[in-house]
């Protein structure tokens, strides 16, 4: 009789045992899958870096994700995803290999490549139609229609260390003035609404040039490289989240696709403009998840 009531404590323990792993190992599936399916992206205050994101964040959550949103300066993008212990995944604005080289030179050791969110890039100086200049050596010839200033944005951006390159390249009597995105746009506009001479350090994709009729003055000593908007990751995102990285490398929109996802922006907001935006080209998005 004894030796019968330990054998059925025996089995109740061994019961035990087994039902609380089973639980332990279904909590634990269920907490794996739950943070396969949540994604941080970090992006800058740049007109296409945030049309991608807010793109990406639309068509990330209609597909059952929960997607946090990071605003950063580049510089700041590109150290955190390196981190072992990055809290951010991805970044959709990289513009390599030449304008960013530099953050690269330092992380990209660290970081993936997963794809591109346009591919013909390009940076340089811009001026409207009407200024009748066409070349950054005309710009000491005309200083004082520009006030010998370049209208540029943030110091963090790669195309501001290039313009400080330019500005020695073809010894310019300019001073590049560091703004923000908006607050060069809002200049753009301001000179444009009274034909008035202006350089702003510009870049393909941007709404810009579906909003002004621009152009860029040539660049003979080659400073403004050719770049793509590359997509880059921490290490190990695409292991941990594999449809998700499979999105990623597949993003790619082409320049009036972008120009119009902008417009939308633009227009209505950014998280209901892009969401609007991929609703009207669902099966172009989806097709990214394939």
């Amino acid at each position: 009789m004894l030796k019968c009531r330990k054998f059925g404590i025996l089995m109740v323990v061994v019961a035990l045992v087994a039902a609380f792993t089973s639980c332990t190992n279904s909590g634990q599936k269920k907490a794996s899958k739950t943070a396969e399916k949540q994604v941080s992206i970090l992006y800058p205050n740049w007109a296409e870096g945030i049309a991608f994101t807010h793109l990406a964040q639309a068509a990330l959550e209609a597909h059952g994700y929960k997607v946090e949103l990071t605003n950063l300066e580049p510089g700041l993008i590109y150290g955190e995803l390196s981190k072992s212990n990055s809290k951010g995944d991805v970044f959709l604005d990289a513009w390599l290999p030449n304008t960013h080289k530099d953050y690269w030179a330092d992380y990209g050791d660290k970081l993936v490549k997963l794809g591109e969110a346009f591919s013909g890039g390009t940076t340089g100086l811009v001026v409207p139609s009407y200024v009748d200049i066409n070349s950054i050596d005309e710009l000491n010839a005309s200083k004082d229609k520009f006030d010998g200033e370049i209208i540029g944005i943030g110091s963090g951006a790669g195309i501001h260390a290039n313009t400080l390159k330019a500005i020695e390249a073809y010894n310019l009597d300019f001073e590049q003035v560091t703004s923000s995105g908006p607050a060069m746009i809002a200049s753009l506009d301001k000179a444009v609404k009274k034909k008035e001479w202006i350089v702003v350090t510009g870049w393909k994709p941007h709404y810009m040039w579906a909003n002004f009729d621009l152009k860029y003055l040539a660049d003979p000593k080659g400073v403004y490289p050719q770049d793509v908007c590359a997509i880059i990751s921490r290490r190990g995102f695409a292991e941990d989240k594999p449809e998700a990285a499979k999105f990623f490398q597949n993003f790619n929109l082409e320049e009036q696709q972008l120009y119009a996802l902008m417009a939308a922006i633009k227009a209505d907001g950014e998280e209901a403009g892009a969401r609007k935006w991929y609703e009207a080209n669902k099966a172009l998005v989806d097709a990214w998840f394939k």
